[in-house]
């Protein structure tokens, strides 16, 4: 469905790639929503939300050569976002059904592209 719109992206580490994707695989297989199963797709989507604020918030400021001022007072910004985050989070997956965590999966498939290959000179 993102591929037919347009859409804003974030890379994230083959590492995070491969464990997203790992997991994903994992959950699928055991299809129920218990605890186990929650408690890793938490942590994975709080690492996929760390990365995207890292990249969208911190990023533009490294290129502007912010000053450690201001990359600390960023930082502290997004930590109180991503504490926010962690808490709606963990709220909305403690409620999840087999089919519900069924989707999220999807969504999760859906947001991870490869990287699209260099054009040959």
């Amino acid at each position: 469905m993102l591929k037919q719109q347009s859409h804003i992206v974030a890379p994230i580490s083959d590492q995070l790639k491969n464990r997203a994707f790992y997991t994903v695989a994992e959950l699928r297989e055991r299809g129920t929503a218990d605890k186990a199963a929650i408690d890793q797709l938490y942590e994975l989507i709080v690492d996929l939300t760390e990365a995207g604020l890292d990249f969208y918030f911190m990023e533009p400021l490294r290129r502007l050569h912010a000053s450690s001022m201001m990359m600390g007072m960023a930082r502290m910004g997004i930590g109180s976002m991503l504490k926010g985050s962690k808490m709606v989070i963990h709220k909305v997956l403690k409620k999840l059904d087999d089919r519900s965590m069924s989707d999220i999966l999807d969504f999760i498939e859906e947001i991870i592209c490869e990287p699209e290959a260099e054009p040959a000179d």
